[in-house]
């Protein structure tokens, strides 16, 4: 589901409203034609899913088309690598550009009509540097200061210009900049720099170039060579349309209209990539695809799915509002989604030994197990059942309190699959900690059922500890301490969570031993778990995509806050 290519109910789009209503006038001829613009300067991260889902959403919904476009305009900050995991992760998504383009294809237009706007009188070259520039600005209620050097002939500007392009300037000390007017309510207008010189190799023209067009410049005008009808961006653009009109109009050419929406903003995580690259860079985190920071490659490698993505942007709509949404419901739907797809499998991520004493040595039951009760196509599967067992610690409590319906001395529990079990006692360490359970079985409630018709209050899940298969178990949680706001002048860094990541050793049935890296799993009673790609043969690892609602875990702290 995507957010405006959905089938209803939908949320409300103003976004398509105003497009249908393009589409009602004849204004572009009725068609549409959007693009998803990212700088390759880090890769995408949730907030950039939600753009993706509009703009490649709006272009299914109307027939229209859309195009993947790198805003490629400052080399010392792009690579490569980006550019490919973009790709790859559009693609994850589900979406597929209809044609891909660069900022940097464009560079020989944009350097003639930058030309174009200085013989019009409308540009000129400035020697002021970038801290006068902004010394110069001026303030909200007062206007900003003329450069001296904005009044300029236009032949000078032209021959300044093409030295600048020539190379003959170190960095920093010449600027192009747009005569519009320093005394402009609006800052984006008071003459804003067109281009900058940068010395720096780019990943595509290598060093062809050593000036560079600014954003606001090449934005616009890249949507008019692509002949782009709806250029839909965030929010924080919107005081920098009237500069996108100017441009457009003044040089003549094909006129996007931009739109602006409000950009996802989440509590509990950290979109900004100069902190992403920070974590990175530093080592805080393992790489981009961290399943702990909100990269596209670290959802996936924690177990998100682009379906669920895709449902959690349908979810919270498009506005003109800026708002906070809580992670929860991201959780929620990628849980939901979870829910519908993924195998089951019984795994114990803390065990705790229990011996059944009057279950036969030696023998071996296959127990028949259902992969997924939400889809009757994944059939069943059979899991090993045998004397010795590992059950979760948290599932045993020698003195249990009140509404602990599991596993306790002299309690009849259900083993999940298998038979009802009886605690009859305990084995313990010097330090007085449980370390074997033992118990009884019935035989006659194999498959969880007592002929007798006696009912338990609790089921629990096991593994056979013969056929148990060991595995690493990483139990993810947000990168960041809830509550924790790093005074402006810290390092952001002081608030990371250092329970984070936790790595335990589990057991999991022996029908998870072979999972490629990806597959997504339902612990049962645990959580959703995806493969990890540093598994090894016999060795697997999990990541811990998103907890199961515990409803005991909130009695329990209910508990002890009395």
């Amino acid at each position: 589901m995507s957010i405006d290519g959905v089938e209803s109910p939908r949320p409300p789009s103003f976004i398509r409203d105003l497009i249908e209503a393009d589409n009602a006038s004849g204004r572009f001829g009725g068609t549409v034609q959007t693009r998803f613009p990212p700088e390759p300067n880090g890769y995408l991260h949730i907030g950039h899913a939600k753009s993706i889902c509009i703009n490649f959403g709006l272009a299914k919904k109307f027939g229209g088309k859309c195009n993947l476009r790198f805003d490629d305009t400052n080399p010392t900050k792009e690579d490569v690598e980006y550019v490919n995991s973009i790709m790859e992760d559009v693609r994850w998504l589900g979406f597929e550009w209809d044609a891909m383009f660069y900022a940097s294809d464009y560079f020989e237009q944009l350097y003639q009509w930058a030309v174009e706007l200085i013989k019009q009188g409308k540009a000129y070259v400035c020697d002021l540097t970038a801290e006068q520039v902004r010394a110069t600005r001026g303030t909200p209620t007062e206007p900003g200061q003329e450069s001296p050097y904005r009044n300029r002939s236009i032949e000078e500007n032209l021959d300044l210009f093409t030295r600048m392009r020539a190379g003959e300037f170190p960095d920093g000390s010449r600027t192009l900049r747009t005569k519009i007017d320093m005394a402009s309510s609006n800052f984006n207008m008071r003459d804003p720099v067109m281009y900058r010189i940068l010395h720096s190799e780019h990943h595509r023209t290598g060093d062809a170039w050593c000036i560079y067009p600014m954003y606001d410049y090449a934005h616009g005008q890249s949507d008019s060579i692509e002949g782009i009808t709806h250029s839909i961006c965030t929010l924080e653009f919107e005081d920098h349309r009237p500069l996108y009109d100017w441009y457009c109009d003044n040089l003549g050419i094909h006129h996007p209209q931009q739109i602006e929406f409000d950009r996802l903003n989440l509590t509990k995580v950290q979109l900004s990539k100069r902190k992403l690259l920070t974590l990175v860079q530093r080592g805080l985190v393992s790489g981009w695809d961290d399943p702990r920071v909100p990269t596209l490659s670290g959802m996936r490698r924690r177990g998100y799915t682009a379906d669920g993505i895709r449902n959690f942007c349908g979810m919270i709509g498009v506005s003109k509002t800026s708002g906070i949404i809580e992670y929860n419901l991201l959780e929620h739907a990628v849980r939901d989604d979870l829910n519908k797809r993924s195998l089951r499998i019984m795994a114990v991520i803390d065990p705790l030994k229990v011996v059944i004493d009057n279950y036969p040595d030696g023998q071996t039951e296959q127990m028949e197990a259902v992969n997924n009760p939400e889809d009757a196509a994944a059939g069943s599967r059979t899991v090993p059942f045998s004397k010795v067992l590992y059950i979760e610690r948290d599932d045993f409590r020698e003195d249990p309190p009140k509404q602990y319906y599991r596993l306790s001395p002299g309690r009849e529990v259900r083993l999940r699959y298998g038979f009802f079990i009886t605690c009859t006692g305990v084995v313990k360490n010097e330090q007085g900690e449980v370390t074997e359970v033992h118990c009884t079985y019935d035989p006659a409630t194999r498959g969880g059922n007592a002929p007798d018709g006696r009912k338990v209050k609790s089921t629990i899940h096991w593994v056979s500890a013969a056929h148990a298969v060991d595995a690493e178990v990483r139990l993810y949680d947000h990168l960041f301490q809830p509550g924790v706001e790093p005074k402006e002048e810290e390092d952001f860094t002081v608030a990371l969570n250092p329970a984070s990541l936790v790595s335990v050793n589990g057991k999991v049935e022996p029908s998870a031993a072979g999972a490629a890296a990806g597959t997504n799993f339902q612990f049962e009673r645990v959580g959703y778990f995806c493969v990890d790609p540093d598994s090894t043969p016999g060795r697997p690892v999990f990541n811990r995509t998103v907890q199961l609602k515990d409803t005991w875990a909130k009695i329990e702290k209910s508990q002890q806050k009395k």
